[in-house]
């Protein structure tokens, strides 16, 4: 079989760690990650990880975060009063929230850190400027 390349359809097993060694993602208790090569469904840099691997085939990248989850961007982080929430919510440092602007376009935010009176929320990515490791291994190239 012909190694895997644009527009395939692919199974693989992964364990992603941070610089530090802190794991933050796994197959290895689940059936394989399936997708497409191209077709957006996973961060750029695991899809050029991929291409040209053979089932089988097994290797450690490390992803570097333009070509992950982007970098971190300070102006995403925004401190707001407690009392915005409203009363029937109690935010909690790691939850996530929808927040709805004005313009009507509506997106996700994390809280970071909860200070008296004040919630730090932030709209990056949780992954946001970091660089990622993976192992990875190409289990099937449907």
């Amino acid at each position: 079989m012909a190694p895997a390349k644009q527009g395939d359809s692919v199974k693989v097993h992964y364990t992603g760690k941070l610089t530090d060694g802190t794991l933050f993602d796994t197959s290895a208790e689940r059936e394989p990650m399936h997708f497409i090569i191209g077709a957006d469904e996973v961060i750029p840099g695991f899809e050029a990880a991929i291409i040209g691997m053979n089932p089988g085939d097994s290797k450690t990248v490390v992803i570097q975060s333009e070509n992950a989850y982007g970098p971190h961007f300070d102006e995403m982080v925004q401190v707001v009063p407690l009392d915005l929430f409203p009363p029937d919510i109690q935010p909690k440092v790691d939850h996530q929230y929808q927040v709805h602007q004005d313009d009507g376009q509506v997106f996700i935010v994390r809280v970071t850190e909860i200070k008296e009176a004040q919630v730090t929320l932030d709209g990056n990515h949780p992954l946001a400027g970091q660089d990622l490791h993976f192992e990875i291994q190409l289990v099937e190239i449907e």
